[in-house]
């Protein structure tokens, strides 16, 4: 204990010196841990949110554009598709399971989206409060956008035409919500749900038409925006997204494929940040080596006299070594307070924006590599030094002129 005192001590001699290789060490190790913490959190909601999703079906575009839109809701959709279709891909032998999903309104940013019980299903949701919809302009509102908005079971709203929060209100068609989600940290806690009805009926009133042109849309012109497919066996991979596509209007994306490119860019940006973070311990650990250098040095009287009162040379050693270790251990506090500060601000902007869910709260297996590297680097930094303090020649030094 007593040595450890010494160590501290002497660490905080140098306070200026101190403090900028703690920044160093501080803000590398924080660099690499939010990229840890994002970098989990990222893949684990692509996973969650694809659930058993095999290929999504949009309107001739863009794969990618077609899979965000239709799996993540962070983009707009491609076009419509004709209600037909829903019933081609059914009939498929290849198919197993098809959940058609409906977008053009929101609520104060969070999606209005039409579909059918089963997409509550493939996410294996909950009710919190209330029930399912049976009528149309019925709304369930999952558990983030419930909280957003402070709207409950009873409460009325209208959409806003468009995806964005500051669309045009459908005067007079006004939703009821008759149930919540429970959260569940998929997609579903920041969207609308209702049924395929409500969104048909809104925009046919804005549009203005009658109930004539209504009842003839509903026998051949309904349209739904894209579909959620599950395959019925691993076949289907190869076959069915060349059959989608080659069907007039369509576009099939495969979102394990999408996604893989999507981390693959996201994963560019990591790899730059991480090797940003790794500079600036590379740059911390440069200098606390010629800190520790010059410290013993300049301790040399200091050590000496340790040594006359009896003090084994290992000790130090030790004494070099521990104040290293103080500074990296602090630094490593310091370093995983600050990822998780960033991360969690993060986590607050992507929330405003109705995007993935990331907390600062997470705890990851792979942040024990952390207090590793900066131990490691500690010790690396410190072995010369705290070799030239074990191998002090104390009877040279007394003979030295002084």
């Amino acid at each position: 204990m007593r040595l450890l005192k010494l160590a501290w001590r002497y660490l905080w001699s140098q306070a200026l010196t101190a403090g900028l290789n703690l920044l160093l060490l501080s803000l590398g190790l924080a660099a690499i841990s939010f990229v840890l913490l994002v970098d989990e959190q990222i893949e684990a909601g692509v996973r969650r949110d694809l659930a058993g999703i095999d290929l999504v079906v949009g309107a001739k575009g863009s794969p990618m554009q077609i899979m965000l839109a239709g799996v993540f809701h962070l983009d707009v959709p491609t076009g419509n598709i004709p209600l037909a279709s829903l019933t081609q891909l059914r009939a498929h032998p290849l198919v197993a399971r098809v959940i058609p999903l409906s977008l053009g309104d929101s609520l104060r940013g969070h999606r209005i989206v039409g579909t059918t019980p089963d997409y509550l299903d493939l996410y294996q949701a909950r009710l919190a409060a209330g029930r399912l919809w049976d009528a149309p302009l019925q709304a369930v509102l999952g558990a983030e956008a419930a909280r957003a908005t402070g709207l409950r079971v009873g409460d009325r709203f209208a959409g806003s035409h468009g995806l964005a929060a500051q669309g045009e209100a459908h005067a007079g068609q006004d939703y009821r919500v008759v149930g919540v989600l429970q959260a569940s940290g998929t997609v579903l806690d920041r969207l609308v749900l209702t049924d395929l009805a409500s969104v048909w009926a809104v925009h046919e009133a804005h549009h203005g038409q009658g109930e004539a042109q209504a009842k003839e849309q509903a026998e051949g012109e309904r349209e739904i925006t894209l579909a959620l497919v599950s395959y019925r066996s691993p076949l289907a991979a190869m076959a069915l997204p060349r059959w989608v596509n080659a069907q007039p209007g369509l576009q099939a994306a495969a979102p394990a494929l999408e996604t893989a490119r999507l981390l693959r860019l996201v994963g560019a940006g990591s790899d730059v940040l991480r090797g940003f973070g790794l500079l600036l311990l590379l740059a911390a650990g440069l200098s606390v080596f010629v800190a520790l250098l010059h410290a013993v040095r300049a301790r040399q009287s200091d050590l000496a006299m340790l040594r006359m009162l009896g003090a084994p040379p290992w000790r130090v050693g030790a004494l070099v070594a521990l104040e290293a270790l103080a500074l990296a251990l602090l630094a490593c506090g310091l370093g995983l307070a600050l990822g998780h500060g960033l991360t969690a601000a993060l986590g607050q902007v992507l929330a405003q924006q109705q995007s993935l869910r990331i907390s600062g709260a997470w705890l990851s297996p792979s942040e024990a590599l952390v207090p590793l590297l900066a131990i490691a680097l500690a010790l690396l930094a410190a072995a010369w030094p705290a070799w030239r303090a074990f191998r002090l020649d104390v009877t040279e030094l007394l003979q030295a002129p002084r």
